[in-house]
């Protein structure tokens, strides 16, 4: 198997001629921020399986030296098989996605071993176990059935979530030979077919357990068995996943950590000419440009739009940045009968002559989306470029020539995984293209109160339940700049403040007269008694809010529902800590302007405040407060 036959895989990152250079460069480098900028950077580069552990190395031995400060999570591989030679690509994929992963690599063949008594791992307490079991152990198990294998499977993902843990179960590979054939799930003791029935009957039991899948079969179904599985690597050092597709299967999985995480797309930012259609609108004109069935080129750039609208209903926000007039621009969205597309469809629309680094800039900004939410795509390399230099935290992949292949490419990207879909999902695009009718209205008003009450706001809040699980831990997750202490959760985390009778939660979902923002502010309280009397106090160990409601006053309200809830539990006191990070400077002083007093400051900025509640008065703000059912 050559180096190259699993390159192609990762086509959508850009090959970076100087990226050896770059990595020597490296080295010396002696600041946190500059390092984790760097090896980000590298990282977004296709990379074979050398490359791959080279960057490794060099990351790893920066830990070492304390140059790496961004908080890791921590990911256990446990399986049947060898898996060490995994975890390098594993973690350069977590840097691809802006995150550190610290690895905890099981005992060949020891993963029930490890889970029952393993006192390694539960030191290591890991936030997110993954199991790689392989096709011949799980031949073995299904001996007596398939049922056998998947109870096998149950009873691991049960102790993985005893310990805190999200779980992440790989399907299995196909990597078994047929004996019958094309009929080959007609022969019921075919070890083949049981190992298909199996990934058949997983899909709905992960379903049910709260399970995410790491489906290698499909990637295997489209790159050929043998771009994946050496068989005498396999009787050599039984290691099923080849070294050489190891870097896709580390992508695969650090993709579904950050899905898992809130940590996926939320924006694609579409460039127009020879994207969505074919030619220049601004020189072919409305009838010159190729978009029309029965047509080959046209009929790709209409396959294309299908996919971004089957992206929009999934609740990916969709934005326009082209280089053209916007009267022009827009010709085809409300002129062209082929056109799929439609301007209700585009929550953010620019076009005029500006450089696109400053116009994604602009898009970020009235969306309220941070830059690494968004994916840019664009057929023309100089200007994915510039916007790789000028934005690295934006996602920009390397677009194919055909346009046929544009949707495979976004596909395989996996920039919007996913494993839940929630309402809020589904929302997401209608809510943010509301926004902008919002920042229309703001605009024109003539001062923020009649803005405010213009908008008819109506919160309402309720504690945590599970129904809203799912959204709690992606908010928790993606929110960075309304965020006090910006801790990180899982499921296991809420649902343990949610058995917790000492602790308060609520989540604030903001309706106005341009529709439901969804769920948008999360608070979490602990009542305990003061370090040095014996006073009970509600203590904050999180507070967040989206930025798209930032400027309505809702933190003042949401301040109104904590004290009210303090009172609820007899705590005379509300102290809140804010713990600062590179993106949460704007709540520096939020509770200053709250009412709070600072007691405390450390030399890291991190600061305690209290806020007395018997002296409390509620805020009057523009929006009506209520307690009830989201």
């Amino acid at each position: 198997m050559s180096s190259d036959s699993m390159s192609a895989e990762l086509s959508w990152l850009p090959l970076e001629p100087e990226w050896e250079n770059e990595l020597a460069a490296l080295k010396g480098v002696r600041k946190p921020e500059a390092t984790w900028a760097g090896l980000q950077r590298l990282a977004k580069c296709q990379l074979d399986y050398v490359q791959t552990g080279r960057l490794d190395r060099v990351a790893e031995a920066m830990r070492r030296e304390g140059l790496l400060t961004e908080p890791p999570v921590r990911v256990a591989l446990l399986g049947s098989s060898t898996l060490k030679h995994l975890a390098p690509s594993v973690r350069v994929a977590a840097m691809r996605r802006g995150m550190r992963f610290e690895i905890y690599e099981g005992g060949y063949g020891q993963y029930v071993q490890e889970l029952l008594e393993g006192a390694l791992l539960r030191a290591f307490r890991p936030q997110c176990v993954c199991f790689a079991l392989d096709a011949h152990h799980l031949a073995e198990l299904m001996e007596d059935g398939v049922d056998a294998a998947l109870e096998r499977m149950r009873l691991c993902w049960s102790a993985a979530k005893e310990m805190g843990a999200a779980v992440v179960q790989q399907t299995a590979l196909p990597v078994l030979e047929e004996v019958f054939g094309n009929n080959e799930h007609r022969l019921a003791e075919s070890a083949a077919g049981r190992l298909a029935e199996l990934n058949r009957q997983l899909l709905a039991a992960a379903d049910r357990e709260g399970v995410a899948l790491l489906a290698v079969d499909k990637y295997v179904a489209l790159g050929g068995v043998d771009a994946w599985h050496d068989r005498a690597l396999w009787h050599l050092a039984k290691q099923e996943v080849h070294p050489v597709a190891a870097p896709l299967w580390g992508d695969l999985l650090a993709r579904v950590i950050a899905a898992q995480r809130g940590r996926t797309a939320k924006c694609l930012v579409l460039d127009l000419d020879n994207m969505l259609w074919g030619g220049v609108i601004g020189d072919d004109g409305l009838e010159g440009i190729v978009l029309t069935k029965g047509h080959a080129a046209g009929e790709a750039y209409l396959a294309f739009q299908r996919y971004v609208l089957a992206l929009k209903r999934r609740g990916v926000v969709l934005a326009v940045c082209s280089k053209n007039d916007e009267a022009v621009a827009r010709g085809p969205f409300e002129r062209h009968a082929e056109m799929l597309l439609t301007a209700d469809d585009i929550a953010c629309f620019v076009a005029n002559w500006t450089d696109k680094a400053t116009n994604l800039r602009e898009i970020a900004g009235r969306l309220r989306l941070g830059l690494g939410a968004m994916v840019f795509v664009d057929d023309n390399p100089a200007e994915r470029e510039l916007v790789r230099r000028e934005l690295p935290e934006v996602m920009v992949p390397e677009m194919p020539a055909d346009p046929a292949e544009y949707a495979s490419c976004l596909a395989r990207a996996g920039y919007f995984e996913g494993v839940t879909i929630t309402e809020e999902d589904r929302r997401r695009a209608e809510q943010y293209r509301e926004s902008a009718q919002r920042e229309t209205a703001q605009a024109a008003a003539t001062d923020l109160h009649g803005y405010l009450a213009g908008l008819r706001m109506r919160a309402v809040w309720r504690p945590f339940e599970e129904a809203g699980l799912a959204r709690i831990v992606q908010l928790t997750n993606k929110t960075n700049q309304f965020n006090l202490t910006t801790r990180r959760v899982c499921e296991a985390d809420v649902r343990a403040w949610m058995a917790d009778p000492a602790v308060a939660t609520m989540e604030v979902r903001l309706e106005d007269r341009f529709g439901d923002n969804g769920v948008v502010s999360l608070v979490v309280g602990r009542v305990a008694n003061g370090e040095m009397e014996r006073v009970a106090n509600l203590e904050i160990e999180l507070w967040l809010m989206s930025c798209r409601v930032l400027g309505r006053r809702l933190e003042e309200a949401v301040l109104d529902v904590v004290v009210d809830e303090a009172r609820r539990m007899r705590a005379k006191r509300v102290v809140g800590v804010y713990r600062p990070t590179a993106k949460n400077a704007m709540v520096r002083e939020l509770f200053g302007r709250l009412g709070f007093e600072r007691a405390e400051e450390d030399a890291k900025g991190d600061s305690r405040w209290v806020l007395d509640v018997s002296g409390y008065a509620p805020r009057k703000t523009e929006i009506l407060v209520e307690r009830g059912v989201l």
